[in-house]
């Protein structure tokens, strides 16, 4: 048994240091196998207990994905870091669901019924019927609406800030280059056809550089769907393309004819009609983005403030048992992110 007051201050990166913390102190404790227990007291938050069934309810989804991916010693270790991480969220959200009663944040009956019936909208499976569900849905409802109340109320995005964001991310904000292209396009007709394929494909280049019409090359003997308008492809954006395409049309100049290139598709020689440079949109025009942005980061960085002070100030004592053999338990649908609705 291992008592913790006050609980670990938490880094930006929260997670990983908590993680870490957690691997120091359970290693310190006896670890008793799953045929000893069948349920216990894992972790003491406050006035609220923590118990191994609970855990392994919260586990049991990530539980089955470790244990499709890996095996041996990767395995267990991968499982008790899991182990590790969920014990930490459970303390986290217990804390939560404990300063809302001490805030006074109600949810109602009604509020519950219409989050439940929005959340089978989107697919969710919420069983009306099943007092576990409806009691996840309201915890889920209380921890957004004390994390606006304490977090999201609180903070401010000047223009200032906004500014700052749009000079340090403006990669972010700009238009993609655009080409204008044409292509032929040459398809193997079975895989013991690439080589005439090929032999095409040379065939097509020669006439080119002896001065042939690119339109009337893709008419006779493009594959592509484009080819009755002699391979005129139109406008495309950067990240649109084939990466060997566009690889090549990279390097090119307006009215420059690639090399053939090979993709799964088949045998391209493209010519780059026009390209337009990469565009950065104005300020104005992205300040309402920019305003999002900026105000999930600062309530990010308020959250994690919040919650490490709500650790600091909390009795917790951690009485791990190591269970997590045997078969996988069905567990409730994962809890939104406290910061971001739905």
């Amino acid at each position: 048994m291992i008592t913790i007051r006050p609980f670990i201050t938490m880094e930006p990166d929260w997670l990983r240091h908590t993680v870490f913390f957690a691997l120091g102190l359970i290693a310190q404790a006896s670890l008793l196998s799953a045929g000893q227990v069948e349920d216990g007291i894992i972790a003491i938050v406050n006035s609220d207990l923590i118990m191994l069934s609970e855990m392994k309810r919260e586990l049991a989804p990530e539980r089955e994905r470790i244990q499709k991916e890996y095996r041996g010693d990767v395995l267990a270790r991968r499982l008790k870091t899991a182990e590790y991480m969920a014990l930490t969220s459970m303390i986290e959200r217990k804390l939560q669901l404990q300063e809302a009663k001490v805030r006074g944040v109600v949810v109602t009956d009604q509020e519950v019924r219409q989050a439940a019936q929005q959340m089978k909208q989107q697919g969710r499976t919420i069983d009306e019927t099943n007092p576990a569900d409806m009691k996840k849905v309201r915890e889920q409802l209380t921890l957004l609406r004390v994390v606006d109340r304490e977090v999201r109320s609180g903070v401010m995005v000047a223009d200032s800030d906004m500014k700052r964001y749009f000079q340090e991310h403006r990669d972010r904000f700009a238009l993609s280059e655009e080409y204008t292209l044409s292509q032929i396009l040459i398809r193997p007709r079975s895989p013991d056809d690439t080589a005439d394929a090929r032999e095409k494909v040379r065939e097509v280049m020669a006439r080119l550089k002896q001065g042939e019409s690119f339109e009337d090359l893709a008419l006779r003997f493009s594959d592509g769907p484009d080819a009755s308008h002699g391979g005129r492809l139109g406008l495309v954006r950067q990240g649109e393309l084939l990466p060997g395409i566009e690889r090549t049309i990279a390097n090119l100049v307006p009215g420059g004819i690639s090399d053939m290139i090979e993709t799964s598709e088949g045998f391209h020689i493209v010519r780059l009609e026009d390209k337009k440079p990469k565009q950065f949109r104005p300020y104005e025009e992205v300040r309402t983005e920019i305003q999002g942005l900026v105000f999930q980061q600062k309530s990010e960085d308020v959250y994690q403030a919040w919650l490490a002070d709500l650790k600091n100030k909390a009795y917790i004592e951690i009485k791990f048992e190591s269970a997590l053999s045997g078969p996988p338990t069905t567990a409730p649908s994962p809890r939104p992110s406290p910061t971001s609705k739905e």
